[in-house]
């Protein structure tokens, strides 16, 4: 093996922008009510993370994410949950059924319901999130 390569970080390469500064990436996992589990990341504001060890934790409003069909985490729905980050919101970008490191079979199909679904797992997967206002959020 050449030696280089370790020291490499490979931390982002597979996402199509750079974090933002004060941003932090969390990879998270949920269930929908169909029992699909669903990954995504949730992108927090690194000074209320801070606060939080501080117990002086405000709370934020929250954002749940998702790209257009074929779309992963990785890429629009990510890069939109990363600026919402660094302005100080609490978002989570999600990869839909069927798509992405989501579960479920067939592979890349579409079902507006069970997009519906995905999404309402979200804002439950945010509900239970400490540090989120559900009455400054788009839940």
């Amino acid at each position: 093996m050449n030696p280089n390569l370790a020291k490499i970080d490979r931390t982002n390469e597979h996402y199509t922008f750079e974090l933002a500064q004060g941003v932090k990436r969390t990879t998270v996992t949920f269930r929908n009510h169909f029992g699909i589990e669903l990954a995504a990341d949730l992108y927090t504001p690194e000074e209320i993370l801070k606060q939080v060890q501080d117990d002086k934790a405000e709370k934020l409003p929250a954002l749940a994410i998702s790209g257009p069909f074929g779309a992963v985490k990785e890429q629009s729905s990510g890069f939109y949950a990363n600026q919402m980050a660094s302005r100080g919101y609490i978002a989570l970008a999600f990869d839909p059924s069927y798509t992405g490191e989501s579960g479920g079979e067939p592979r890349y199909m579409n079902s507006p319901d069970i997009n519906t679904e995905d999404f309402m797992a979200a804002v439950d997967f945010l509900s239970t999130c400490e540090n989120i206002d559900p009455e400054k959020s788009a839940l």
